[in-house]
């Protein structure tokens, strides 16, 4: 079985998303190097990571997948992540710190914060998938405006 790197991976149907092939890299270099809101990184037939950066003071949005599991990890910078059964009472919160990660099951209500005065970069796994193949969204407004979501 081939794997492909992160440089010159080969990947002949666009640029940023390298699945669903086999894949090695380096996910805090990939992420540091990720200027988007949200990069599709590697789309697989059960999951998918995407990349995200989220400027000084910005926040994904409170959110809520009904029907995916997500995992989160900050790669650089410090973040808040609330967390609740319903978008108006985010009571869980937590202060996450490069290397930290939270598990948010499909049905939970959540939103993460950036807490430092840099971009704050993440990885996300969903499984399954989340978003389409290839999915770049340079800013949260783009997003907003291809998800239809209210962020």
């Amino acid at each position: 079985m081939e794997f492909y790197h992160s440089m010159g991976c080969g990947c002949d149907t666009c640029e940023t998303d390298h699945g669903p092939r086999p894949f090695l890299t380096n996910i805090m270099h990939a992420a540091s190097q990720n200027p988007n809101f949200r990069t599709a990184f590697w789309t697989g037939h059960h999951l998918q990571m995407t990349l995200m950066s989220i400027p000084p003071c910005g926040e994904i949005g409170a959110e809520m997948h009904a029907d995916t599991d997500q995992f989160i990890r900050v790669e650089a910078g410090t973040a808040i992540i609330r967390m609740g059964t319903c978008k108006e009472q985010l009571d869980s919160q937590h202060r996450l710190h490069s290397g930290d990660a939270v598990f948010v099951p499909c049905g939970t209500w959540h939103n993460v914060i950036n807490s430092s005065n840099c971009p704050l970069k993440l990885s996300s796994i969903y499984a399954p998938s989340q978003h389409p193949k290839c999915t770049v969204h340079r800013t949260k407004e783009d997003a907003a405006k291809e998800t239809h979501q209210v962020y």
